[in-house]
């Protein structure tokens, strides 16, 4: 998971369907975009892999902080660069908005899930976990008074019931419940940060908008791992080159690359094209565990996940 524009947050789409003024005529998809399309399905889909390898050898919100205080200062660079310094001014509700926001997403979201990897929960789990993200942020969406079609609720009822197969003691192995409830507990904080994303007044470009959420959920990671003694205890020379290899790639292709194509397919594909990488990602995570890690891939953990999958599939297709 990362950080991503206001209205349409990686790993939850806030909004599906066609872009508004959409005439009948399908617009027709490019070479450029499929090949967009792909770098976010496979490298998304690879973050909870590199997460996991990361974290064999590194304090997990350390790694945490290093990833998006990085990634963070770098898209800011780059947004400099291309855009001038007055790409990054912000009002101080802006600057709070953007800061809340990425504190739910990234210390919250991503750093529970980090740390539920790091505890034992096999990456490719971990991602079919949080492919209900769509689905809890529906149901925020009608505790709030928004009306949803049938379909939609029907695709939340599936999923969750999906959720239940994965998360049933026993099914899943030998994954303690406890790693998977902090997995579900990262992706209700990540719906309620994509769910504020929205509705608060945040930075008009999204590029900076990303920038502030990357450093403030990367800082409020470190007083955590200060907390859990990761200073104290923190040994770079212990540290695997499989580690440093796996932080460098979530850097610089998690959270910069897929990301800048991500934030071009919003303005170069149609909508529901581009959400479909909700239901694709846990499909590349889950194989590449297996393939890489040796992850188990018992009957309940691809039944629960196809039930989870299934499910964010109606959701995605009903939007709009």
């Amino acid at each position: 998971m990362t950080a991503a524009p206001r209205q349409s947050h990686p790993s939850v789409p806030t909004t599906f369907g066609p872009p508004t003024g959409e005439g009948t005529d399908r617009p027709r998809v490019s070479g450029a975009a499929w090949a967009a399309l792909a770098i976010v399905y496979v490298v998304w889909g690879s973050t909870y892999l590199a997460i996991r390898i990361a974290v064999e050898t590194m304090p997990p919100f350390l790694s945490a902080t290093a990833r998006f205080v990085t990634a963070g200062l770098l898209l800011a660079v780059l947004l400099v660069w291309r855009q001038g310094p007055s790409a990054l001014r912000v009002t101080p509700r802006q600057l709070g908005s953007a800061a809340l926001v990425g504190v739910l997403l990234l210390l919250g979201g991503n750093g529970l899930v980090v740390l539920a990897e790091q505890s034992g929960v096999p990456s490719g789990l971990a991602a079919l976990l949080v492919a209900a993200v769509p689905l809890w942020v529906v149901l925020l969406r009608r505790a709030s008074g928004q009306r949803t079609p049938a379909v939609t609720v029907a695709g939340v009822l599936v999923g969750l019931a999906g959720l239940a197969v994965l998360t049933v003691p026993g099914l899943s192995g030998e994954v303690k419940l406890t790693g998977l409830l902090v997995v579900i507990t990262g992706t209700l904080m990540w719906s309620t940060g994509s769910f504020l994303a929205g509705r608060l007044p945040m930075p008009r470009n999204p590029l900076a908008a990303s920038v502030y959420e990357m450093l403030a959920g990367g800082l409020a990671c470190l007083p955590v791992a200060a907390a859990k003694g990761e200073l104290h205890d923190l040994d770079l020379s212990a540290v695997s080159t499989h580690s440093w290899l796996a932080l460098g790639y979530l850097i610089v292709f998690g959270s910069l690359v897929a990301f800048s194509a991500y934030a071009w397919l919003l303005q170069s594909a149609p909508l529901p094209l581009v959400a479909t990488y909700a239901y694709v990602n846990p499909v590349v995570a889950v194989f590449l565990g297996w393939l890489v890690l040796s992850e188990p891939l018992s009957l309940p953990i691809a039944l629960g996940g196809a039930i989870v999958v299934g499910g964010v599939f109606l959701v995605v297709r009903s939007e709009r």
